[in-house]
């Protein structure tokens, strides 16, 4: 072996059970499939920066995925971790497993990962987006080595299962056009409240995971809180580097008059430096902040459209729960002006307004996706109120033709082919092309023989399987 590659490996010494063991691990690749315990079949995901040794203690953060993309997921993380010194791990989470399943996978692979390297118990911290970090915000409920969260685009579901006397670092991350901003915005002031550390660090990518810049910063907030805990020595070097970059961020905003966002960037500031250093200085550029004209105009114009936002989500959640109980078709007809009205709302000059328009898009898509899983899961299944949901969601999401394969699908298993050649071609419309998708899709067998459906393949996609002749 080279000395080059001898860098990029560690040989891990620990005890299971009553015997020594050895595991050569190498440095700066995501290692999958590690065995969490003899006993049992599940695996986990580790990486262990190049900077890794074994003489001296290091953070934990456990990603979460469950949707069987650990890797993915954890790859998001790699440059973050490298820069600020954190190991990385992902057990086999999944969101066809209980709750308790999926934290006892979580405790075992936590175990295993402390028993194989130098973890500092003091700083475990666990972080995913969307599902995973709806989980994650679970975990320190359940475990108490678990001391803070990075929550991406993901809210707090039950604030009645937090202990006051067991507090956890939260950091919530998102874009302001995700419908569970103003959720997470209520979430703070509830762990505000609470006393719980906590910061909300916003970001303007079109995409649920955020730039890498924002997943280091987390990772330094847990290390500065760790050191105001004294976990970590205080390293007045880096709190001053990390303060001046913020407070470069903060003039930044306030320059290009982004106010709101400067005056709750600050706010943030606050909470992390203040055990560290005199902020009376920003304390006077927030006040100022605070009282310039366009701050408050922006500030009651973003307070009326969260009104607004807040009376139409209550609308549109009364009348799909109607609607979904009645089987009422009729009505996709105002849900498809409700779209045209939310479109409005996303092209229109108002930025408050406009970001409103993307999170009840957001809202809609998902309380139609989660009726759809509850309908589905019955032992029962009512195909109407699934019918409606399939055909609701071809009207919010137009280009999503797995919708318009699933009601043509249901309605050929009923034989209502006028339906199921109806949402054919206005899948055509949109640009659906997959023949072979069509020719192989379940219940269809009847429908595909029809002479109407191969002349609306060969319409649109030049190319018919069968040619048979209507009489």
């Amino acid at each position: 072996m080279n000395k080059k590659l001898a860098t990029l490996l560690v040989v891990i010494s620990f005890v299971n059970g009553i015997s020594a063991q050895q595991m050569v691990l190498k440095k700066g690749t995501i290692l999958e499939s590690l065995v969490v315990n003899d006993t049992l079949p599940d695996t986990f995901s580790l990486y262990l920066p190049t900077s890794f040794s074994i003489n001296k203690q290091w953070p934990l953060l456990m990603v979460f995925d469950l949707k069987g993309r650990e890797k993915k997921a954890m790859s998001m993380f790699v440059q973050a971790a490298e820069d600020e010194g954190y190991i990385l791990a992902a057990p086999q989470v999944r969101e066809d497993q209980s709750l308790s399943i999926n934290i006892q996978k979580t405790s075992q692979s936590i175990k295993r990962i402390v028993e194989m390297l130098p973890i500092q118990k003091s700083r475990i911290y666990v972080a995913g987006a969307g599902a995973g970090g709806r989980f994650a915000n679970l975990t320190p409920i359940f475990m108490k080595e678990v001391h803070g969260v990075i929550s991406i685009d993901a809210n707090i579901t039950n604030f009645e299962l937090l202990d006051v006397k067991r507090p956890f670092h939260f950091i919530g991350i998102l874009n302001k056009k995700s419908y569970n901003y103003p959720d997470l915005l209520d979430s703070k002031r509830i762990l505000d409240r609470f006393k719980f550390p906590n910061q909300l660090l916003i970001h303007e990518e079109d995409r649920l995971w955020p730039d890498t810049k924002l997943l280091k910063k987390s990772l330094r907030f847990f290390t500065l809180g760790a050191m105001r805990k004294g976990y970590v020595s205080k390293d007045t070097s880096f709190i001053e580097q990390t303060y001046a970059a913020d407070l470069v961020k903060a003039n930044q905003l306030k320059g290009s008059m982004k106010l709101l966002r400067a005056e709750q960037y600050m706010g943030e500031m606050m909470g992390v430096y203040g055990a560290y250093k005199n902020l009376d200085s920003l304390r006077l550029v927030q006040r100022e902040v605070r009282r310039n004209k366009m701050f408050k105009s922006m500030k009651r114009t973003e307070n009326a459209a969260f009104l607004k936002e807040t009376l139409l989500k209550e609308d549109f959640q009364y009348y799909m729960e109607e609607d979904l109980v009645t089987h009422n078709f009729n009505n996709l007809g105002w849900w498809n002006f409700q779209y045209g009205e939310i479109n409005k709302f996303i092209e229109g000059a108002n930025v408050f307004e406009r970001d409103m328009g993307y999170r009840l898009l957001g809202y809609v898509n998902a309380l139609a996706e989660d009726n759809i899983d509850v309908v589905e899961s019955e032992a029962l299944v009512d195909e109407d109120a699934l019918a409606f949901l399939y055909m609701l969601k071809t009207i919010l999401e137009p280009s999503n033709f797995d919708f318009y394969l699933r009601i043509i699908s249901l309605s050929s298993k009923n034989e209502d082919f006028g339906t199921a050649l109806f949402y054919l071609e206005e899948a055509l419309k949109n640009g659906f092309k997959d023949k072979d998708a069509l020719y192989t899709l379940e219940n269809t067998a009847l429908l595909r023989i029809d002479p109407r459906f191969n002349k609306l393949v060969l319409q649109y996609l030049k190319d018919a399987r069968y040619n048979i002749k209507e009489q």
